[in-house]
């Protein structure tokens, strides 16, 4: 097994793949331009001076909480405006998450990357609208994907002519409120495109404080050294000024005045995980 050898330019200064360390990281969803704005600030400041990529994330609508109930966010108009507000402002790329394909066009009109949540993986007509655009397209491995078959989602992207895909790993649910990650997806997917690791996702419970999803966020820092050292491309990293208000995924948020500390740690890991490979099979 080898990382997969070519790059892309994900906006004009921001190359995934080829030993380039991305980040990717916001709060989980657009709950206010406030809010948003003072992550963009903090980790573009962080970021510049640590050397490292940074993409701006939020969500304008969570479509898959555990309860009806739950906030979803602001929509697509409201979100799309917050999301292009700092686009501008922090001249920072965006990527936000799309659920339908007709949702495809006028959110490439302001992010420079699409994700493609866990459970949609397998949608072939988002994943083909998604490469349309001819933007990044970031694709979460479903809970219930072998990583080998994600070749697949990829190739769907690919298909329209749009090479620029990336994968994203962060664990396998065995039900009970829990997610397992096994370190061995990163060298199998890394075969078909980069791979970024959801530091943030990979501790979530889902569903798993009564209603809503729980978090162990106490084991972000070891999954994040494991994935860095064993190669990885980048990091989804979900931070919050204050998790214990967050409107989404607060219990397993890393706060904000702790990201510097814990992209010191998952920098280090990174790079030493960009060279560590001895081939047993010769």
């Amino acid at each position: 097994m080898d990382k997969f050898k070519e790059s892309f330019n994900i906006a004009d200064d921001i190359v995934m793949g080829n030993g380039n360390m991305v980040l990717f990281s916001g709060p989980c969803a657009v709950e206010s331009y406030d809010v948003c704005a003072k992550v963009a600030e903090t980790l573009k400041e962080t970021c510049q001076r640590l050397n490292i990529q940074y993409v701006f994330k939020a969500s304008f609508d969570k479509a898959n909480r555990t309860s009806v109930n739950s906030f979803r966010g602001v929509g697509l108009d409201e979100g799309l405006s917050v999301l292009d507000k700092i686009k501008r402002e922090f001249d920072l790329p965006i990527v936000t998450d799309i659920h339908e394909p007709n949702q495809a066009n006028p959110v490439s009109d302001v992010a420079q990357a699409l994700q493609i949540p866990a459970y949609l993986c397998r949608q072939t007509d988002l994943l083909v609208a998604a490469g349309e655009t001819g933007k990044t397209v970031k694709i979460k491995r479903g809970q219930f994907m072998a990583p080998e078959d994600m070749q697949y989602a990829v190739n769907k992207v690919k298909s329209t002519g749009n090479n620029k895909v990336c994968l994203t790993e962060r664990g396998v649910s065995f039900g009970y409120h829990n997610l397992v990650v096994d370190m061995r997806a990163l060298p199998t997917m890394r075969q078909f495109a980069p791979v970024v690791f959801d530091v943030t996702h990979s501790v979530q419970q889902p569903g798993g404080a009564g209603g809503s999803s729980g978090g162990q966020k106490e084991f972000a820092p070891y999954l994040a050294r494991a994935a860095g050292a064993a190669g990885v491309d980048g990091f989804f990293i979900e931070t919050h000024p204050d998790p214990s208000k967050a409107l989404s995924d607060g219990p397993n948020m890393v706060p904000l005045h702790k990201m510097n500390e814990f992209l010191v740690m998952s920098k280090a890991a990174f790079d030493l995980g960009q060279n560590a490979k001895i081939d047993l099979n010769d």
